[in-house]
């Protein structure tokens, strides 16, 4: 049971108790969301309380600002990475270069990308000169 007033150890502490009122009110107050945003997230991933927590803070990063680019979460770099089809190594060296802007970081790559076709094309010519010359 996530609440049994006779047992006051570490355990019941880790469980957040819908049924009781004080509870919700204090788990509120901690994690900074209403009564209902915390029913639905207990609803969502059990009562444990760290199970609670990550999942309002993962949703509260997602609400606050989809478009920046977040290299401490793992899952964030995983996801940018396969957006820009590049790999992580090469996403923070962008991240490092242009900011934490997806934007950016976007403007960033293309414009790497467009340099090496320009610099491909003056191989090219290059060596096409010296095919002729030869």
């Amino acid at each position: 049971m996530a609440d049994d007033k006779t047992k006051r150890g570490g355990a019941d502490r880790k469980l957040i108790a819908l049924t009781e009122k004080y509870e919700v009110a204090y788990w509120s107050k901690k994690f900074k969301v209403t009564p209902a945003k915390l029913k639905y997230a207990v609803k969502k991933v059990g009562h444990s309380a760290r199970k609670v927590e990550d999942y309002i803070k993962l949703q509260k990063h997602r609400a606050a600002d989809k478009s920046r680019i977040a290299l401490s979460e793992a899952y964030e770099v995983r996801y940018w990475s396969k957006k820009f089809k590049i790999t992580p190594a090469k996403l923070k060296a962008a991240v490092a270069a242009a900011g934490h802007s997806s934007k950016k970081v976007e403007a960033y790559l293309t414009a790497q990308k467009a340099a090496k076709r320009k610099a491909a094309k003056k191989s090219a010519k290059r060596t096409t000169k010296r095919k002729k010359a030869g």
